[in-house]
């Protein structure tokens, strides 16, 4: 076994000791990175720590850098590698420092916002998650559908809660619009409150809403649960 072969096995499954590591590795680095992000964006750091987290952020992205380097080498397909969902992650991940490395241009650090993508890295090593995927590509239909009906069932409430609201509190109802914002919280049941009817029969439209908004709640909730059911049981047999 050649040594690109037996890297390829490290780096493409997880399965072995060596692979786990290697997962658990990158894993840690990707949280690392996210947490040393969010710091960043706190108020008033200390230049000491602005410094560290410069320095870590250059040694995580050579740390990914090599990774992706790595992986596009042991691919059978280089081109479809670079161009599959996860290649284009990989790439973003790092893509943003490189850009700005060395360029004195405010402009470009816009690009550092996309080093968010690191966190769909780990889609990468967890196998739940691809379970979820999974799941979700075997109802994708009845998802379109649900999103379709739900669609419908906003712009209908909205309509409805316009004509019995809009003649008493104008300022608040203005168009549909501005209703779809009240249609979305009460048919998904959160009802923050900012804006509320106040006629008998916006109330009582309200309610029929509400009503309907449980089941419209609960539709996407069991097909989910019922195909990650299902994806696990067929990954068992």
């Amino acid at each position: 076994m050649t040594f690109k072969t037996k890297l390829k096995l490290i780096i493409e499954d997880n399965t072995s000791k060596l692979g786990k590591f290697f997962d658990l590795f990158i894993q840690s680095f990707i949280v690392l990175s996210l947490l040393s992000f969010s710091i960043e964006t706190l108020p008033n750091i200390e230049s000491r720590v602005k410094e560290f987290l410069n320095a870590f952020e250059l040694f995580t992205v050579i740390i990914f850098t090599i990774e992706y380097l790595l992986r596009l080498w042991v691919s059978d397909k280089k081109t479809k590698f670079i161009f599959s969902f996860y290649g284009v992650i990989d790439l973003f991940a790092i893509l943003p420092f490189y850009l700005s490395f060395g360029i004195d241009l405010r402009s470009i650090r816009v690009f550092r916002l996309i080093r968010l993508f690191r966190l769909f890295k780990m889609l990468r090593f967890n196998d739940a998650i691809q379970n979820f995927v999974w799941a979700l590509k075997s109802i994708k239909e009845e998802l379109i559908l649900y999103f379709i009906i739900s669609s419908f069932l906003i712009f209908l409430s909205a309509v409805g809660i316009y004509y019995f609201e809009n003649p008493v509190q104008p300022e608040v109802f203005k168009s549909v619009f501005h209703s779809a914002w009240w249609a979305i919280a009460t048919l998904t049941t959160v009802g923050y409150g900012d804006i509320y009817p106040i006629t008998a029969g916006g109330k009582i439209f309200t309610s029929f809403i509400l009503i309907i908004g449980l089941g419209v709640v609960a539709v996407p909730t069991g097909l989910i649960a019922s195909a990650f059911s299902k994806t696990k049981d067929d990954k068992d047999k």
